[in-house]
């Protein structure tokens, strides 16, 4: 590929990354180039990102209804499962399926609720009174 010809589509990780490619230069030798990307790389962008916009409106929706704990819902809203969560808490993975519950979620040690809270980037108290109402 010509350097004059590199893709420069915009797309959702446009103001957060670039991608080297090897480009022919006006000599012809490669060299490599910046890209922000190209119409294909934006399409499938853009449909993991909706992808991932309905799963954190289902666990929203989920608190709301009883279904799940607030923990649900940040653990969708930040990108996390439960491998990644229990390396940011300390909690075993069955220990963070089980605060998934509400009934238990609501028993849970405000030094517990802490190791969470940190983990999302909450208080203690954004994270026991959330209800689904609206994302923090």
């Amino acid at each position: 590929m010509k350097k004059q010809d590199l893709p420069q589509d915009k797309s959702a990780l446009d103001n957060f990354t670039r991608e080297v490619c090897y480009v022919k230069n006006e000599a012809g030798n490669y060299e490599t180039d910046l890209s922000t990307g190209w119409e294909a790389k934006k399409v499938a962008l853009d449909n993991a990102w909706d992808d991932i916009n309905d799963r954190i409106k289902e666990a929203q929706q989920n608190v709301r209804s009883g279904i799940s704990s607030p923990i649900a819902f940040f653990m969708e809203e930040k990108l996390m499962d439960f491998t990644v969560l229990s390396g940011y808490t300390g909690f075993w993975k069955w220990q963070i399926k089980r605060h998934l519950k509400p009934a238990v979620f609501q028993k849970l040690s405000t030094k517990k609720l802490e190791k969470y809270a940190t983990a999302f980037e909450l208080s203690v108290s954004e994270l026991k009174n959330y209800n689904g109402s609206e994302a923090i």
